[in-house]
């Protein structure tokens, strides 16, 4: 080694001075590099600088995500709800759209079953703030360590989670709750929070909400779930589908682990006593139910009522689709249920499918309570999900002879007049000779047939009631007037829009299609003496606990008492001796008409009790192309009257919807010279000797027995009888023909005096017949001289535009 100078500044050290410290600067004020394992360590002060530099990033990233992330608004799903329909004592009918939810208020609910859920889910929700790193943390760490997939949410979370967000996995939505929920704990009190937690969580069964869910597991409403029943819907907040014991009976030891565990820890909170909890036992739920939607009436219903709420300005029809809302029909569930059975009875379960014409077959039905005008039945179809029209309130089938009895109520509410002046009555007699044209109309000839074309000659306005005779009625209408028949119709309570009601003498054979349900309506006011209440099928509506304000209106009279209770009397006649006999399986006294639209494409029984109104239609209609069909050999008959499956149906809803009831008679004021006669113009019940029998239902081909429209041969008619019989006329010795007149000699003394339109003449024994006409011979127009006389007053008929020749009137 050379001993020369090593290089400028070099100095050899001192080997007795101690090595120089690595901490110590250099020359130039750089530290020296760290050498050996300290290079693997980071020094204090970069420590100290990358911790002040997460800090502040992390503060930036907290105001910037506080910041930029706003509180969205509610996702579809969260806010979609059902409206809920229920029958009057509070029981389900039906519920619509496609989120089975129901919101409530934190009020309604159980506070033992608030505090279940706090249990299961999140013990200090009312103490902790809105996010819980903590616990997210511990979540997280069990998660990646296989202890099972944890949430780490609280409450307020959750709720953001399910309210304003989604379902979804992911780091962005995670970010997103975790902000939003610390906005919302600071803008929303915890009551509020709970209260949007326990209506948006998902039970399973499609049930999302905690009304929802008792409904689905238990049949009944929140406010009525005991503690155990609410803890168990509290332990499904965790995993819905797994612990439904009833669906999956494989994890009952689950489920029962995770009930006793919510049970267990209101204890621990002490909202529960450890007595109450030893005393508590597992609450089995209800069997899971297929969903069945609308099927069956539920769907006609909710039709209905929806058509209800929308029309009388309840609820815009698109804020009711928003949902939400929960319904309280009038409808009686026993009565809803007796009108299925008795259409099943009488029709349904009839059905041949392999005949064409039973394809066709429709029926409607309604009730109303007379005093009320409240809806407690409505029977729309065999089912909403195969035939979708609601046949209780379509308008598209005329009424057919139903109508008539507003004919007479016009006529006796305006006091009116037939041609010749003589006051209308029960007892007035007219021609009812089929065929013959009205008088006193100069819109055109209007000659409408009679049922199956059979002659009546004179006949009073009661008997051609029972025997539903167009010929009288088409009279009476041009008698009263057409348009104060409309106007009548109106009041009682058809719609002033219904299709067809026109002011033509047309209108008192039916012409008009009202619905089942307003004839009902109608048919109500007169069963309530003349006092009209409109029809309401809602009892209460409510939203978010909130009841909305319906429309009440006190029922008015619209025609007098005596015009409804003297129109009463008349079609108690018509289920007594009539055409109607088969609603005397009702049991109790009853009034009612008989109808049958033309061409026998619906057949109608319109009646009622003094405590039930109800009508009942069956219908002819092609389901593939809409078309309204005859009802020709459906159900194996040859035809289809309102006095057959119409009748029965009515006559067995009606016992059955009432029975427990004590029967009521009618109590009638009658208006003057309305009385019915000494003698009634049919026996009641079995035939008496030289009596003609009851009209039974018309077949054609039959030779004998009365037709809905009148009698054919072998029966009797007013205006004469066989030997031995009476006829309200007097007693004759002749014999009947087809038509019901009499031939023969008269003993006792003749009585002649005009029909309205037209005079008949004929002889009496015993007295005379009212007005003065009796059977036997044509019109002549003459001067009425016999007993009752011509009243003082003129009739009226109003004019406008007729009927076109050919017109087809509806049937009986």
């Amino acid at each position: 080694m050379s001993d020369a100078p090593q290089g400028p500044g070099w100095e050899p050290r001192d080997p007795t001075e101690p090595p120089p410290d690595p901490q110590d600067r250099l020359p130039d004020g750089k530290r020296p590099r760290r050498t050996g394992r300290r290079r693997l360590f980071p020094s204090w002060r970069t420590l100290l600088g990358t911790l002040l530099l997460l800090t502040v990033l992390l503060a930036g990233a907290f105001i910037a995500g506080y910041t930029l992330v706003d509180i969205p608004p509610a996702n579809a799903t969260a806010t979609a709800q059902s409206n809920v329909y229920l029958y009057r004592d509070g029981s389900q009918i039906a519920r619509d759209g496609e989120i089975n939810r129901e919101n409530v208020r934190l009020a309604r609910i159980p506070t033992n079953v608030r505090h279940a859920v706090l249990a299961a889910e999140d013990r200090d929700f009312y103490s902790e703030r809105a996010v819980d790193p903590q616990a997210m943390i511990r979540a997280a760490w069990n998660t990646l360590t296989g202890k099972g997939k944890q949430s780490g949410s609280t409450i307020t979370q959750q709720y953001v989670k399910n309210y304003y967000l989604g379902q979804e996995q992911t780091i962005t939505r995670k970010v997103k709750e975790f902000f939003i929920a610390i906005k919302l704990n600071r803008e929303k009190s915890k009551d509020d929070i709970f209260e949007g937690y326990l209506n948006t969580s998902y039970f399973g069964r499609n049930a999302y909400g905690i009304q929802a869910a008792a409904r689905a597991y238990y049949s009944k409403d929140v406010e009525d779930l005991d503690t155990a029943q609410g803890a168990y819907l509290a332990s499904l907040l965790k995993a819905p589908s797994a612990y439904d014991v009833a669906t999956h009976p494989e994890n009952r030891t689950k489920a029962l682990a995770r009930w006793n565990y919510v049970l267990d820890g209101m204890v621990t909170e002490a909202w529960l006593t450890s007595g109450d909890r030893a005393r508590t036992g597992f609450p089995t739920p209800h069997e899971a139910r297929p969903a069945t939607g609308l099927s069956g009436q539920r769907g006609y219903i909710v039709q209905a009522v929806e058509d209800y709420l929308t029309s009388q300005g309840i609820i815009d029809e698109k804020v009711l689709a928003g949902g939400g809302y929960r319904i309280t029909t009038t409808l009686e569930k026993a009565k809803q249920d007796a009108f299925v059975r008795a259409v099943d009875d009488h029709v349904m379960n009839k059905l041949d499918q392999g005949n064409e014409t039973d394809r066709y077959v429709r029926v409607g039905g309604a009730a109303i309570a007379p005093g009320s005008g409240k809806v407690l039945a409505l029977y729309g179809g065999i089912d909403y999900t195969r035939q979708y029209v609601n046949n209780a309130t379509r308008r598209d089938y005329q009424v057919g002879s139903t109508f008539k009895p507003f004919v007479l109520a016009a006529a006796l509410e305006n006091g009116s007049t037939t041609q010749d002046g003589r006051r209308i009555t029960p007892n007035t007699v007219y021609d009812g000779a089929n065929k013959r044209p009205v008088e006193g109309w100069h819109g055109g000839v209007y000659d409408p047939a009679n049922e199956d074309d059979v002659d009546y000659g004179p006949i009073t306005v009661r008997t051609a009631t029972d025997r539903s005779v167009n010929a009288v009625y088409a009279q009476m209408a041009v008698d009263v007037g057409p348009a104060r028949v409309k106007r009548t119709a109106v009041s009682l309570g058809l719609p002033a829009s219904t299709p067809d009601l026109n002011s033509y003498p047309s209108i008192a054979l039916g012409t008009a299609t009202a619905s089942v349900l307003d004839m009902t309506e109608a048919y109500a006011t007169l069963a309530n003496h003349g006092r009209h209440g409109t029809y309401t099928l809602v009892e209460k509506v409510s939203k978010d606990g909130q009841d909305l304000e319906l429309p009440r209106s006190e029922p008015k009279q619209v025609i007098s008492r005596e015009a409804a209770d003297t129109t009463t009397s008349v079609l108690r006649g018509v289920v007594e001796t009539g055409t109607g006999t088969a609603a005397l399986s009702a049991g109790r006294p009853a009034a009612g008409k008989t109808g049958t639209a033309e061409d026998d494409k619906a057949a109608w029984f319109a009646g009622y009790t003094p405590d039930l109104a109800a009508v009942v239609a069956v219908m002819g209609q092609d389901s593939n192309t809409g078309a309204q069909k005859p009802l020709y050999g459906a159900l194996g008959q040859p035809r289809i009257n309102g006095g057959g499956e119409p009748a029965r149906i009515w006559g067995q809803f009606t016992r059955d919807a009432l029975e427990g009831s004590e029967p009521r008679h009618f109590e009638l004021e009658l208006a003057e010279g309305a009385e019915p006669p000494a003698v009634p113009d049919e026996p009641l019940g079995p035939q008496a000797p030289g009596r003609p029998s009851p009209p039974q239902e018309p077949r054609p081909g039959d030779p004998g027995g009365a037709t809905e429209g009148g009698t054919t041969e072998g029966g009797a008619v007013e205006g004469g009888a066989a030997t031995g019989g009476q006829a309200q006329g007097g007693q004759t010795q002749g014999g009947q023909t087809q038509a019901g007149t009499t031939q023969g000699p008269a003993t006792g003394g003749t009585t002649q005096g005009p029909a309205a339109g037209g005079t008949a003449q004929g002889a009496a024994t015993g007295g005379t017949a009212d007005a003065g006409a009796t059977t036997g011979g044509p019109p002549t127009g003459g001067p009425a001289t016999g007993s009752g006389g011509a009243d003082d007053d003129m009739s009226f008929a109003d004019g406008g535009a007729g009927t076109p020749p050919g017109t087809q009137p509806a049937g009986q």
